[in-house]
């Protein structure tokens, strides 16, 4: 159960639980670039009583939400899920990101010299993360894919050539650890993403945009490590064993 005080920003508790996410969004709070405020203040700018807001958030785990439904999908399904909304999403914004990134570099990185080194580690983490994204959508994901088919189907498991799903499992939660530690990295940075108070538009827009795509990795990194990697270790074996 999460510790809620009225001091708590909106960002903070999200980043906790991303189930969370939907109890803000059910009380048109912004999650996202405007996680910065505290409980206290959301509640006073949206007309919530605190109460309600603390004892939702406190109980998160015992709502049906869609994040807990992503349990009961077959594999197939959820892999086109990751593939079509974060591996999609990943595509999209790692350019309009690194261009924001870039721009503010160039023209505040002078003053504010933390943002050059956003900038690289955002560079870095986004070709580590398209490099690994082919190689879930190229090997692993096919290969789970053959394995509910298998098991559909009732046929023999045929061994790949690196032995067992263990083994790329493994490299690709190695590789969302260090994701998750680079951004780790760039949140200190960026003291939160929260930009200077003479911040452009464009830093702005950038804070924003980084912040977004932790909050987007979170989600997808808890859909693989979490549930198609077990289960898909799971399956495996039970076939083996069959």
């Amino acid at each position: 159960m999460l510790t809620i005080t009225k001091e708590c920003t909106v960002a903070e508790i999200v980043t906790e639980n991303i189930k969370t996410a939907d109890i803000f969004k059910k009380h048109g709070i912004d999650f996202c670039c405007g996680g910065g405020i505290s409980i206290a203040k959301v509640c006073e700018k949206n007309g919530i009583e605190y109460a309600t807001l603390e004892e939702e958030l406190a109980t998160v785990d015992t709502y049906k939400t869609q994040a807990q439904n992503y349990a009961k999908w077959k594999l197939t399904f959820l892999i086109d899920h990751i593939i079509n909304i974060h591996h999609a999403y990943v595509a999209e914004t790692t350019l309009i990101i690194y261009q924001y990134a870039n721009k503010v570099a160039k023209v505040h990185g002078h003053h504010y010299t933390e943002v050059i080194e956003i900038k690289d580690l955002f560079l870095k983490v986004a070709n580590e993360l398209t490099s690994h994204m082919q190689v879930e959508e190229q090997i692993l994901f096919p290969y789970i894919k053959q394995l509910e088919a298998a098991e559909k189907e009732n046929k023999k498991l045929q061994t790949p050539k690196f032995g067992t799903v263990n083994n790329p499992i493994q490299m690709m939660e190695m590789e969302h650890e260090n994701a998750g530690e680079i951004f780790k990295k760039i949140a200190k940075l960026s003291n939160n993403y929260t930009p200077p108070l003479e911040a452009c538009n464009t830093f702005k827009a950038l804070y924003a945009k980084l912040k977004e795509f932790e909050e987007d990795l979170h989600q997808h990194i808890h859909l693989e490590n979490n549930i198609l990697h077990p289960k898909a270790k799971k399956l495996e074996l039970k076939l083996r064993n069959a």
